[in-house]
């Protein structure tokens, strides 16, 4: 249908997302990008502002997912945006609630690729965590991600859609000012954001603005497993909070179950974390550091990390994780008195380090648990993996 007044489209530039059907996902648009493919469609320029405008707070701030319901745009041109563009949410495959209320959804791309995110509610917030790959360019040891092929980066409408799709669930639109129970969201799903960097930051800027969804960057955090050159971006272009997943304080141990430390060493990865912008005791820097037995969990491990944070003046908090097992793996989690013995010491030197109560682990949604397809594969295989993926550094920074 063409609406009164418009003029031809013109193709739709290949950084927009075209279905199969020819039409346009909103979804992970920017406001100019979405402006920009309302002239291309047709609109004309000097009613695609103001439509961009009006759709953008249809989508993002009462979650409408069909322009029927955008009430303050004509029939005719209602109908043009529907022939045009689509607004959806992902695929859900599965969706599972633990005992503890945490609730695991599998879900599938057009392409036939699967991703998870995992909701967590406690008492004072909700969090969401959010994935950025299907499947994993790091191949961190205790991590059931890890033990995945990296298939390929999600878009920014994936990302965004991981919110959208949650906030159904939980009957937030329209965007309520306060009393939300999605309050949060960290990126620590399946992947390592910074190797997805282009399409997080144009997510998380979707998420964070004032018209729409309007989270703040006070509430978001990105997790890393140390990809050094790009952390100091991630600040300065995103300014959402800083979690490192550091889980061992020497060059062997960290080897080990953080392969990539090989390229960026801890000492590295500290004088990155003490430069990362906006960090200050206001907004710490957190370390995640994973419990495992007899590996990572001594006494002289959590001197040596009071000893690290110290050197470095880092305003820093420590999670402590008590290991989440799946099968196969070949680590255990530390006894509950080591577990309280190490985070004795760290609070002893003026560090926080509380011990993170394990969530969702009845259906595989605790922390290192992710993975979307249960896979029968070898010792050798999974270290033939992971040598790829070391090798494959250099071309993802």
């Amino acid at each position: 249908m063409q609406i009164p007044g418009a003029i031809d489209p013109v193709p739709v530039p290949r950084a927009h997302v075209v279905r199969d059907d020819g039409r346009v996902e909103i979804i992970g648009l920017t406001k100019v990008e979405l402006r920009e493919a309302l002239v291309e469609a047709g609109i004309p320029e000097g009613q695609a502002k103001m439509r961009a405008t009006q759709i953008w707070q249809w989508v993002y701030n009462r979650g409408v997912t069909d322009f029927d319901g955008m009430s303050n745009i004509t029939k005719d041109t209602r109908a043009f945006l529907a022939s045009t563009f689509v607004i959806d949410r992902p695929e859900v495959v599965t969706a599972q609630v633990s005992t503890d209320g945490t609730r695991k959804w599998l879900l599938r791309s057009p392409d036939g690729n699967e991703y998870e995110m995992v909701f967590i509610p406690d008492a004072d917030r909700g969090t969401l965590c959010v994935s950025s790959q299907v499947g994993c360019t790091l191949n961190c040891r205790f991590c059931h991600t890890g033990t995945m092929k990296l298939v390929r980066n999600l878009t920014a409408g994936e990302i965004v859609g991981q919110v959208m799709l949650a906030r159904d669930s939980l009957g937030e639109w329209p965007s309520p000012p306060d009393g939300r129970l999605l309050t949060n969201i960290v990126m620590m799903g399946m992947g390592e954001p910074l190797y997805n960097f282009d399409n997080l930051k144009k997510a998380l800027g979707i998420v964070m603005d004032g018209d729409g969804i309007s989270l703040s960057k006070r509430r978001i955090t990105l997790s890393t497993s140390g990809v050094v050159p790009m952390m100091a971006r991630a600040g300065a272009e995103i300014g959402v909070n800083l979690a490192v997943s550091l889980h061992a304080v020497t060059k062997e141990v960290r080897d080990e179950i953080v392969p990539i430390n090989k390229k960026y060493g801890i000492d590295e990865l500290l004088a990155a974390c003490a430069a990362y912008p906006g960090a200050n005791n206001a907004r710490r820097i957190t370390f995640e550091y994973v419990m495992l037995k007899d590996k990572n969990d001594s006494d002289d491990d959590a001197r040596e990390l009071v000893r690290l944070i110290k050197q470095y003046k880092l305003p820093a908090k420590v999670n402590l994780i008590p290991f989440n097992p799946w099968p196969g793996v070949g680590y255990d989690c530390s006894d509950d008195d080591r577990i309280a013995r190490f985070s004795d010491i760290i609070f002893r030197a003026g560090i926080s380090a509380p011990v993170r109560t394990p969530r969702g682990r009845d259906i595989m949604a605790a922390c290192g648990q992710l993975k979307s397809a249960s896979e029968k594969v070898s010792r050798a295989e999974l270290d033939r993996r992971a040598a790829e993926k070391e090798l494959s550094w250099d071309d993802a920074a």
